[in-house]
């Protein structure tokens, strides 16, 4: 008679064996030209076999595409890889959907910008406009940008990567329940385009237990901007975690950093740290009080890229992605 502990395991065994994308790519062509499969990447995604195993390599050439993307749940193992931050882009302007919106496992993206236009140029205020929301697991971003003001990122359910990327925004730029590594990247606090001109958050994380996983780590990283001042984040949930290491930090930074928001009485519960950084930023003699301090393997496994791929899913994407 199995136990319910044992047929847990088993279910938990079957499906990293078999949440596996396989090779080799299959490659799926998008230009506005015409000259290539398809002419939108809505198109081409739709085009994934529901349960589809095998990794489709979809390549979209130069061009602003300007088009809500969705990629479905049951749409896993694709490889979006523009021509370069600078020239392939994805753009909408929209406060009920998000610009690129991630639902299918495995969905990795390379050298494209995520536009929310909503805030752009002028609103009498500014509002909630995601340029990319995700809600999967083992999603990766290599040399990507995401633009927007308020809520760029909706970082959620699930393991993230992010490497070399941009990231722009002023409000809660960075959110949600994901557990994700930012590496070598630069988080930008710029009110936009909008003329609505405030002191910002960068993240707000949702983290809402001990035994929840999630958190935001920042690794080497440039975080700076313009204009007004911005907290490095704020406490959504009563267990929040977020840690910036060896990362530079400019006068951007407000002095006292964190902020616990509605969770007055409950800091020794948040994870707010900064270790090793530089910059004018960087000094903490007037940050929060409760701000936490890690050193050692107790920050190192916060700093390994086990935090995210205990089993190793990063090393398995196929070369093309890593090179």
């Amino acid at each position: 008679m199995w136990s319910l502990q044992s047929f847990a395991l088993i279910l938990i065994f079957v499906f990293l064996v078999f949440d596996v994308c396989s090779n080799p790519l299959k490659i799926i062509t998008v230009s506005q030209s015409g000259n290539a499969d398809f002419k939108t990447i809505q198109s081409a995604i739709d085009s994934v076999p529901a349960g589809n195993s095998q990794w489709i390599h979809i390549q979209i050439s130069s061009g602003v595409y300007k088009e809500q993307v969705l990629i479905p749940k049951n749409k896993s193992c694709i490889y979006f890889e523009g021509a370069g931050s600078d020239s392939t882009s994805i753009e909408w302007g929209s406060h009920e959907k998000a610009t690129f919106d991630i639902k299918g496992t495995n969905t990795v993206a390379k050298g494209i910008t995520f536009t929310n236009t909503l805030n752009s140029p002028v609103l009498l205020s500014v509002i909630q406009a995601i340029a990319v929301k995700i809600h999967a697991d083992k999603c990766a971003f290599y040399s990507c940008s995401f633009l927007g003001v308020q809520d760029t990122i909706n970082d959620d359910d699930g393991r993230h990567y992010y490497n070399n990327c941009y990231i722009q925004g002023a409000t809660d730029f960075i959110y949600g329940n994901g557990q994700s590594l930012f590496e070598a990247s630069t988080i930008y606090f710029s009110n936009g385009k909008s003329g609505q001109y405030m002191d910002g958050v960068i993240t707000a994380q949702f983290r809402n237990s001990p035994n929840d996983p999630s958190g935001f780590v920042f690794k080497n990283c440039n975080i700076s901007g313009t204009g007004y001042k911005t907290e490095l984040g704020r406490a959504m949930g009563a267990y929040a975690r977020v840690i910036i290491a060896n990362s530079y930090l400019s006068d951007v930074v407000r002095p006292e950093g964190w902020s616990q928001r509605r969770y007055v009485g409950q800091e020794e519960n948040l994870t707010f740290v900064e270790e090793g950084c530089t910059g004018p930023g960087a000094d903490k003699s007037k940050r929060v009080e409760w701000m936490k301090h890690l050193s050692g393997d107790e920050l190192d496994k916060f700093l390994s890229l086990s935090f995210i791929d205990q089993e190793g899913w990063i090393s398995k994407l196929p070369p093309i992605i890593l090179h």
